[in-house]
């Protein structure tokens, strides 16, 4: 394992090195090394947006961006170089873009600065999820550089009245068998997401399981609910992953199912999506989760970084670069309406989200324990979706996770 380490921390030098070394001779310039997890879009978010805004207001500066790929793999690669350099003086990545599971054990080993505290911008923060990430404590080390939110997609033409909870959606499927489809907790987070908040709509103590600590017992109380689920899924097609219930809402295949909002939207603008297919929150809420900036505990440029970071998090940008370029969610997780464009159904969705008090909260992923031990009472219920999660490979629809 040491030595899998030892390779991945050298061929992420090395691309870090590259970077450095494409510096100008004969200038004394300042290189801000970023590294993102997430697909190519966050790597273009950075050198086609952020950097070239940030160049301008730091004369002397350049911002590089490498990408280490989506999904916790990406976040794992990040975590697992500054582990291996953590006895360096200085460490070569100045701002890291992270999930929510990387970022609680970055904090727990130490590798991260507590710098939130230094940015102007943290104070409009007012997300749980910057304070804890699946039940760690995360405060002051991370700052939501965006969130990510599910919705049911639904298409007007096929559906006139689209439930509003599981419970009418679990009638609904009964009455109209295969006309649902989403992709099971094996084929992308939206899956996972829509499985979570099945179980958050049916547990009594849903907010035990999202600040932890984990409790194994607390499986006995999933029984009734994963039994319903099993049943539900006789009636449901199982997607081939993010993109493929796109794919099938596209093609009329299906009439509903849970999508990342960002992917809708874009692929709605690129017209991959028909106008007549619509998004809406169904309760109590399916969980999203937040990308984090963080400052590695020994980056070479934590100042710049820092200031970087509240250029990310910034009101002006959050609403011209994370909500219309991307149709991310902007940070502010339950007062960010104020800052999301005001059109369509994402207006709607954020307006509703942010009207709903502390049951915002209920949007946030499970503890970590949970997904580390996550029971095989949830595979057995059918929920597992075929492979070729995000196949349309290199586009900019894939989701940032």
């Amino acid at each position: 394992m040491q030595g899998v380490r030892i390779i991945i921390a050298a061929v992420a030098a090395i691309a870090i090195g590259q970077l450095a070394a494409a510096q100008p001779t004969g200038q004394q310039r300042t290189t801000l090394n970023l590294v993102t997890a997430g697909d190519q879009n966050m790597v273009d978010y950075v050198k086609d947006y952020l950097g070239p805004m940030f160049e301008k207001d730091h004369p002397g500066v350049t911002v590089r961006a490498v990408g280490t790929g989506p999904g916790d793999a990406g976040s794992q690669r990040i975590y697992e170089k500054l582990e291996a350099e953590k006895n360096n003086s200085s460490w070569d990545i100045d701002v890291a873009v992270i999930h929510q599971k990387a970022a609680g054990e970055m904090v727990t080993k130490g590798l991260l600065a507590r710098y939130a505290a230094e940015v102007p911008s943290a104070k409009l923060v007012t997300s749980e999820s910057a304070k804890r990430a699946l039940g760690a404590d995360v405060d002051g080390y991370v700052m939501p550089m965006f969130n990510s939110q599910t919705a049911i997609a639904y298409n007007t033409a096929m559906v006139k009245d689209p439930p509003s909870t599981y419970s009418e959606l679990e009638k609904w499927v009964q009455q109209n068998p295969k006309k649902f489809g989403y992709n099971g907790i094996k084929g992308g987070m939206s899956g996972v997401s829509f499985v979570v908040g099945w179980i958050y709509a049916d547990t009594p103590d849903a907010d035990r399981l999202i600040k932890g600590p984990y409790d194994s017992e607390t499986k006995k109380a999933w029984d009734q609910a994963l039994a319903r689920l099993a049943a539900f899924n006789k009636n449901v097609v199982l997607t081939p992953g993010n993109a493929g219930t796109l794919d099938m809402l596209n093609r009329g295949e299906i009439a509903m199912g849970p999508v990342w909002v960002d992917m809708f939207y874009t692929w709605q603008a690129d017209g991959k999506i028909p106008p007549t297919v619509k998004l809406k929150l169904i309760g109590p809420g399916m969980p999203g989760q937040p990308m984090y900036c963080v400052v590695p505990a020994k980056a070479a440029n934590a100042k710049l970084a820092e200031e970087f970071v509240g250029l990310a998090t910034s009101p002006k940008v959050q609403a011209d670069g994370i909500v219309k370029r991307f149709n991310w969610y902007p940070r502010h997780r339950c007062r960010g309406g104020q800052v999301a464009a005001r059109r369509g159904d994402l207006a709607k969705i954020v307006r509703r989200r942010n009207t709903r008090g502390p049951r915002c909260q209920r949007q946030a992923l499970p503890d970590r324990a949970l997904f580390q031990r996550h029971p095989r009472e949830l595979r057995a219920q059918g929920a597992v979706a075929p492979p070729g999660d995000c196949a349309r490979k290199g586009r900019r629809s894939c989701h940032a996770g």
